[in-house]
């Protein structure tokens, strides 16, 4: 099992509001701007293959979230026209210190990984006070409201983990709120946390009451 001191000090990242990556979850990305397509190559040179997601504050990304999550660039297909569809395998969330200027034309930081060791566990997390009949029923209505579609055998099957981040990662929560989904300290805190966004939307919130950690 990897440990925090084997992730390196600094690393790419993709500022992407909406976009939530968390560990041992998976994350499809369509990449076609120029700065991330040089991004791209000169990830695949490094051993890790590691870039950083991350929540932009504004629109114009001029300022970042604190915290982020990482994924191992595992597979990616080139297109005729040369944009890339590839996926990323989330390894560990991590602390951003600081930007590092550079003559790359993407983005990087020097990033903290000691407060996430938990994320490079191997083995999906449980949730002992999940009550998948509940969470269900009121996932069935968000799923009505919102008019989405699923496959329900598949999400009863899931285990606590899958389920609680595969739909705090597909639900279309505001960005803050994905940010405050990334934030949670466990499993648990996640499952409490997209039950109040889900709750929230079903009486019709706005944006101005958003949810933050």
């Amino acid at each position: 099992m990897l440990n925090t001191a084997d992730l390196p000090d600094t690393i790419a990242i993709f500022p992407l509001p909406g976009a939530l990556l968390l560990p041992r979850t998976r994350l499809p990305l369509h990449v076609f701007e120029p700065r991330y397509l040089a991004m791209l190559e000169d990830v695949m040179k490094t051993p890790h293959r590691l870039i950083g997601m991350i929540q932009p504050h504004t629109e114009d990304d001029s300022t970042l979230h604190g915290i982020g999550c990482a994924g191992r660039l595992t597979q990616f297909s080139e297109t005729e026209d040369g944009r890339y569809m590839i996926t990323l395998a989330g390894v560990s969330r991590f602390q951003m210190l600081e930007e590092i200027d550079g003559f790359t034309p993407y983005r990087r930081a020097k990033v903290e990984w000691s407060a996430y060791e938990e994320d490079l566990q191997t083995e999906a997390q449980e949730d002992p006070a999940l009550d998948r009949p509940h969470f269900l029923g009121l996932l069935r209505r968000y799923f009505s409201e919102q008019e989405l579609q699923t496959d329900w055998d598949e999400l009863a099957d899931a285990g606590d983990e899958m389920l609680i981040d595969a739909l705090s990662m597909l639900c279309p929560f505001h960005p803050e709120d994905k940010q405050a989904l990334l934030e949670a300290f466990d499993l648990p805190e996640r499952r409490r946390i997209l039950i109040a966004l889900i709750e929230f939307s079903l009486r019709g919130g706005d944006d101005e009451e958003r949810i933050r950690q």
